[in-house]
């Protein structure tokens, strides 16, 4: 069982930057795929970023590609998600996720969720 919380949401203005963590109970983080997923109001949840249990392979969403960056430190059961340049349409609920085996965009994959935190981008 692992226990997902997420922290650093928050209101923005475009342009600005946000740094997201998800903090994960249990001894075994460090062998879970983890992924990051956002939910506007009246839209599905979709994919934003994953990263290999190691570290060291990711992936990202086209419309974050070059502007987010995830990542995490095994040693503290934690995963980031750094958000640069952000834009009005990034506002939405931003839920950490983890599953075993590799990682994917397919948010039915994965096993554990946390309960999301609000990001608003003002323009």
């Amino acid at each position: 069982q692992v226990q997902l919380v997420e922290s650093g949401g928050g209101l923005v203005q475009a342009g600005g930057s946000l740094r997201l963590s998800c903090a994960a109970s249990g001894r075994t983080f460090s062998t879970y795929a983890m992924g990051w997923f956002r939910q506007a109001p009246g839209k599905e949840r979709e994919f934003v970023a994953a990263i290999h249990w190691s570290g060291g392979s990711t992936s990202y969403a086209d419309s974050v590609k070059g502007r987010f960056t995830i990542s995490r430190d095994n040693a503290k059961n934690t995963v980031y998600l750094q958000m640069n340049g952000l834009k009005p349409e990034d506002t939405a609920v931003y839920y950490c996720a983890a599953r075993r085996g590799p990682y994917t965009g397919s948010v039915g994959q994965y096993d554990y969720w946390g309960q999301g935190t609000q990001v608003t981008v003002s323009s």
